[in-house]
């Protein structure tokens, strides 16, 4: 976890970025119109995708987003299963998970949603899971970030600007006295109250939100119930306000009206996911202060009272505590009685080459590759596992079968530069790291990385074109600083 010096210096950095130079966070991209311009004050659906990605390059290089393969796989199959329901269906949507332990979720221009590893863990169902995406998927469609430059065009652009910087540095983790004092420096105006999402954004996220639920098979009471836990939360003896409920304001009559729009619905009895289980019990795993705690939070009960969520938790944590022999016993036991959960497989086989039962192990992800092709968890764990046996060339080709038909996360073209560069395959390796430091926002070290790949002897003409091809297209976006820096960094 990440510490509040940390975070705090994060947060300044991005408030001052987008205080005293926008371009500083959006020089990667096309180059935006004036934000101060009352021509230009509401954002184009373009000019909202920029945005969100530039945020997203901070948000990246902070370290703060979770790299589990699994968590990042069903918050996005959960995610698009309900923005398949919202109202503006060519909106493409990015899900992902922040290691953070206050309870929070965030929306970002441009279809990203952000979720806090606190609120995963904090909700009772997927039902309530589904509520909170759905309604941070409905402040995206509802365009709710244009509409309050649009209300705030006339106030201060300076104050617009640290506000805006202090509400998504705060969604992403930063320290309450860090915000606050952002808060003050802006106060006078009525900037907060534009982009803190208004009382009617709220309302109107809801509503939407509650549409899309329902439509999408969840249980359409799961948003008001997950905002009855919140507001549990916030009582008088409580010693901190939950994050959602600053973002988020939650009031008896807003859970009110949530439970009434629920009911215009069918009534549905939903269960959860077994993915939905084993995701929190991933998280708890994960977040315990030593192993021993983590088999102790699932020991308390009798073994054989424990659901098989519960016990893939056990068996992780065994596995964490270093007690392979009980983990291979429950993984084998939940892997045999249900074949058609990917986590069960990847459980054993991990365990199984830890016991250095290697061979065992590639042959139980080989057999699941065959029952789940292009699975994305199960392809980077495999792969994983191919580099560890010196297996990289095969790893290198079911990596790029999967990211060939996959949108790939910056971490998963990581890993394929690894496997290129331990498969002998240096020139792909370098473009590889080139598209990497791309996605992370870096321009300059992108380029030095295809300089790299040119440099290499045998090349094949192919490469060669592409390669250069991709340093001029990346170029046309560089500032001439970055430019310079280009120049001064030769291979």
């Amino acid at each position: 976890m990440h510490s509040n010096g940390r975070t705090k210096i994060q947060t300044l950095l991005l408030i001052l970025a987008l205080v005293l130079n926008p371009y500083l966070v959006l020089a990667q991209d096309i180059n935006l119109p004036d934000m101060g311009s009352p021509a230009d004050a509401v954002l184009s659906k373009t000019d909202e995708a920029q945005i969100g990605r530039s945020i997203m390059q901070q948000i990246r290089a902070s370290g703060t987003i979770i790299d589990d393969p699994q968590i990042n796989e069903y918050i996005n199959e959960i995610g698009h299963r309900v923005a398949a329901h919202a109202n503006e269906s060519e909106r493409t949507f990015t899900f992902f998970v922040i290691d953070e332990p206050s309870i929070n979720a965030f929306a970002l221009p441009g279809g990203y949603i952000g979720i806090h590893t606190g609120l995963i863990e904090a909700t009772r169902s997927e039902d309530e899971l589904a509520g909170v995406l759905a309604h941070e998927i409905a402040h995206v469609t509802q365009r709710h970030l244009a509409r309050a430059i649009d209300a705030s065009q006339k106030q201060s652009i300076l104050s617009t600007a640290i506000m805006l910087g202090a509400v998504i540095a705060g969604a992403a983790g930063a320290g309450s006295d860090v915000i606050q004092g952002a808060m003050a420096v802006a106060q006078g105006t009525q900037a907060q109250q534009q982009i803190n999402f208004t009382r009617d954004n709220e309302y109107e996220a809801d509503r939407i939100g509650i549409n899309a639920l329902a439509n999408a098979g969840f249980d359409p009471s799961g948003m008001a119930s997950f905002f009855e836990v919140m507001s549990g939360n916030n009582t008088i003896g409580s010693m901190r306000v939950p994050e959602f409920l600053k973002t988020h304001p939650v009031t008896s009559s807003r859970i009110a009206e949530a439970r009434n729009r629920a009911r215009f619905f069918n009534t549905v009895n939903t269960n959860d996911t077994i993915n939905y289980g084993i995701s929190r019990a991933r998280l708890i795993v994960s977040n315990q202060k030593s192993p021993e705690n983590a088999v102790k939070f699932y020991t308390q009960k009798e073994y054989r009272y424990l659901t098989d969520e519960e016990r893939y938790g056990l068996a992780s944590a065994y596995q964490m505590a270093g007690q392979l022999d009980e983990a291979e016993q429950i993984f084998t036991a939940l892997l045999s009685a249900n074949k058609g959960v990917i986590a069960y497989h990847i459980g054993l086989a991990e365990v199984l080459f830890l016991l250095d039962l290697k061979e065992q192990s590639k042959d139980i992800y080989a057999q699941a590759i065959k029952l789940f092709p292009r699975n994305i968890s199960l392809v980077i764990h495999y792969a994983n596992t191919l580099i560890n046996l010196n297996e990289a060339k095969l790893a290198h080709e079911i990596l790029l079968d999967l990211l060939n038909n996959v949108p790939p996360t910056p971490e998963q073209v990581r890993l394929i530069a690894k496997a290129a560069i331990e498969s002998n395959n240096p020139a792909e390796a370098n473009y590889y790291m080139a598209e990497y430091r791309f996605m992370v926002g870096d321009l300059v070290g992108g380029v030095t990385f295809l300089k790299r790949a040119l440099n290499i002897p045998d090349l094949h003409e192919i490469q060669r074109i592409r390669f250069e091809a991709r340093i001029d297209f990346v170029r046309e976006f560089m500032t001439e600083e970055q430019l310079q820096q280009s120049r001064r960094n030769r291979s």
